[in-house]
């Protein structure tokens, strides 16, 4: 028994850390103590497997883990994201863009859903923080989504799904934690993240508009008295005409000298100047533009710029996603400080949010990295990839595989625990299967996204039931009583979004090229142009232009090879040509081991290679 015991510790190993989970003990703490349980396991019982590498000095290695943890650069643009996050929902941006927006979406059927979408796309491309979009979100729409008749499955499902598109969109914490735990670039994590993003997006929004045909009784649009910023949408649509007039010719006029960067480059030149135009329009009363296309410019240019203040550094590689981040910090800071919204009360609230996180997710790295001593001295690592290579049907059932376990997972697990615990566990045999790790850690990404929005453990449903009405109120605008919502219907709503999501975990495994367009396109070479020029090894006709002293490479008391190139070797009783100007070879001196080689002494005098220079390198033409 002690021996199979000893033989399968990484198993029991892995499946008393679950046990650990599922009893409710907190996750840094089950990881820590797992990982010291099994090490003293695993050291007494050594000397009966070969499998176990455990000893006690191990131990002393656990100081150098921490502090790698404690000086890793990549986590420091967690505080500063979620710092971000927090001061722009006590900013008001949210409720600027929820109602600005609503407003633009009113006149059509579903128009507040598609709001909300469009605006939690926005929120999670500034904040990346679950929690404050759906809170936001929930706050401030659902209330004017049930006084106008949405219906409140609709609703509920809409707001929660929308508020974890911060998981996916960047900067997402959750893509920056993947990015470490699989070794790889947070910036190429973000590039191939951003398209499925987007696509996800367009998916909400696809299934809105079929629920507006199918049932149109259940998202009706506002009504007119509703509409308080009035019409303007041609007004609106000929300034972003002019708008993208004057970024193509920015566009053109810079691409001499930016090259690459000038579509980035024009496209900003565009937006600022009819941001600039749309303030002087409204402060100087010239009125040229409707008062909606004013509202919609003016709320939405700020985010817009943050979100290139903080990804469009990182994309063009002007920044890092730590200084990204931090800049994204200081722009949020400008923008609550330019509503009037900047107060000690906001500053601290975010601080201590961000320290409660970042400690949260600090602990749990340094339980991980206890765990892992101990897991890969019991080579569970290697079980683990045997196990998952061994899956029939070669990288296509792997990725079925990890993908379900990943879904069922997330009903227990939130997505941090299972970047540290699981993630970890699945790269190395995803690399072993020639699997790209960053397009592998965006599927991850939007698998871990449903983790949010499972009924009934999905911290998205719990935001969202936090801020939802329990009981009936008397809506103040329309005197009517609004019935509350339920627990019931919030996770009804969910599930066709969860839905949703697994559609986009197939479609990225279907169309990998949504992801693995950040690699880019790189140069094309014709391989019939390549010309290869090998030099010979000896000095006549082009050798490496060392002087031949009958030892070979031209040395005195060389290799002992043959002069000459070996591709043109003499016949064996042919003597060899003369050198230079003739002189005979001098005879190779005897090889005396008790002394070092001599290079350049007093033996004979170097011949000048007749064409080839060591101080150049080769030609490869």
């Amino acid at each position: 028994m002690i021996e199979f015991i000893a033989e399968n510790l990484a198993p029991i190993m892995f499946a008393s850390l679950i046990v650990f989970l599922l009893l409710g003990y907190p996750v840094a703490f089950s990881l820590a103590a797992n990982g010291l349980l099994f090490f003293i396991i695993g050291v007494e019982l050594a000397p009966l497997s070969d499998s176990i590498n455990l000893s006690w000095p191990l131990l002393n290695a656990l100081p150098d883990r921490f502090w790698g943890v404690m000086s890793n650069d990549t986590l420091l643009a967690i505080p500063f994201f979620t710092f971000m996050g927090i001061v722009l929902e006590k900013s008001g941006m949210a409720e600027d863009l929820l109602d600005t927006i609503g407003q633009l979406f009113g006149p059509i059927r579903g128009g507040l859903a598609y709001a909300v979408i469009f605006v939690g796309a926005l929120l999670a491309a500034t904040t990346g923080v679950v929690a404050a979009s759906v809170i936001a979100m929930g706050l401030i729409s659902l209330p004017i989504m049930l006084r106008y008749g949405y219906d409140r499955k609709v609703a509920s499902g809409v707001i929660a799904a929308s508020g974890t598109l911060a998981q996916i969109i960047p900067p997402s914490l959750v893509l920056i934690v993947l990015a470490d735990q699989l070794g790889r670039s947070v910036g190429d994590m973000y590039a191939g993240a951003l398209i499925p993003g987007l696509v996800l997006t367009g998916l909400y929004m696809t299934y809105i508009l079929i629920m507006t045909i199918l049932k149109r009784d259940s998202m009706p649009a506002l009504p007119l008295e509703a509409r308080t910023l009035g019409s303007g949408v041609t007004s609106l649509a000929i300034a972003l005409a002019v708008a993208a007039g004057i970024a193509y010719a920015a566009h053109v006029y810079l691409s001499p000298t930016q090259g690459e960067n000038a579509d980035i480059l024009g496209a900003t030149v565009g937006v600022a100047f009819i941001y600039v135009a749309a303030l002087a329009d409204k402060s100087l009363k010239i009125n040229a533009m409707s008062r909606l296309a004013q509202q919609v410019i003016i709320v939405l240019i700020p985010p817009l710029a943050l979100i290139f203040l903080v990804l469009g550094t990182i994309f063009l590689g002007i920044a890092t996603p730590t200084e990204g981040g931090a800049m994204g910090a200081v722009g949020a800071l400008i923008m609550a400080a330019a509503k009037g919204r900047l107060h000690m009360d906001v500053v601290r609230g975010a601080l201590t949010a961000t320290t409660r996180l970042s400690a949260f997710v600090l602990f749990i790295l340094i339980g991980a990295r206890v765990f892992s001593l101990t897991f890969y001295g019991v080579n569970g690592h290697i079980w683990v990839e045997h196990l998952l290579t061994a899956m029939p049907g070669g990288e296509v059932g792997f990725l079925i595989t990890v993908n379900v376990l990943v879904f069922f997972l997330a009903f227990f697990l939130d997505f941090f625990e299972l970047a540290f615990i699981i993630v970890p566990l699945l790269a190395p045999a995803a690399d072993k299967l020639g699997i790209d790790l960053i397009w592998f850690g965006v599927l991850l990404g939007i698998n871990m996204q449903t983790s949010f929005m499972h009924p009934p453990f999905g911290f998205a449903l719990f935001y969202l039931r936090s801020v939802a009405a329990r009981v009936p109120y008397l809506d103040k605008i329309t005197g009517k009583t609004i019935q509350p919502v339920t627990t019931g219907q919030i996770y009804w709503g969910a599930v066709p979004f969860v839905g949703i999501q697994i559609l986009m975990v197939a479609l990225t495994i279907m169309f990998p090229q949504m992801v693995m367009h950040y690699k880019g396109t790189g140069a094309v070479v014709d391989p019939n142009t390549i010309k290869i020029e090998v030099p010979g090894f000896g000095t006549g006709g082009g050798g490496l232009g060392l002087p031949d002293n009958g030892g070979g490479l031209g040395l005195p008391g060389g290799l002992q090879l043959p002069g000459g190139s070996p591709l043109d070797q003499k016949p064996a009783d042919q003597k060899p040509a003369d050198q230079g100007g003739g002189a005979p070879p001098q005879p190779a001196p005897s090889n005396d081991l008790s002394q070092p080689p001599s290079f350049g002494g007093t033996g004979a005098q170097p011949q000048t290679a007749p064409s080839n220079d060591l101080s150049q390198p080769p030609s490869f033409k």
